[in-house]
């Protein structure tokens, strides 16, 4: 159960650096980080497959893309000085909060 959690976390972690290169593209006429960005988005794609096997795909999708916004949202307030109010910081707690319940109570009811 550890490697399909370590697989989900590297899905993550590849879908936040394509996210993270989208702006970098400019609308994709930057050849570099375009191809970059498209080998994060097919490895975060490739991950998922192992572990779609293993839990229920609510679960994953769930957890990927709410602990994808949260770092992504941290991740563009550090790098690209996009501003945070505190109702943004208190949404993302809900999704970690969410995201941290689901995975715990999830083996209980499906």
């Amino acid at each position: 159960m550890l490697k399909t959690y370590l697989f989900l976390v590297g899905a993550i972690i590849c879908e936040v650096c394509g996210t993270m290169l989208l702006p970098v593209t400019q609308n994709f006429t930057k050849v570099t980080p375009t191809i970059f960005l498209a080998g994060f988005y097919l490895s975060a794609f490739y991950l998922l497959t192992f572990v779609v096997d293993k839990l229920p795909i609510a679960i994953v999708y769930g957890t990927w893309s709410g602990l994808g916004i949260f770092t992504i949202a941290i991740l563009g307030y550090i790098f690209f000085k996009q501003s945070l109010s505190w109702q943004a910081i208190l949404g993302m707690f809900f999704i970690v909060v969410g995201v941290t319940l689901v995975n715990m109570y999830s083996s209980k009811t499906i």
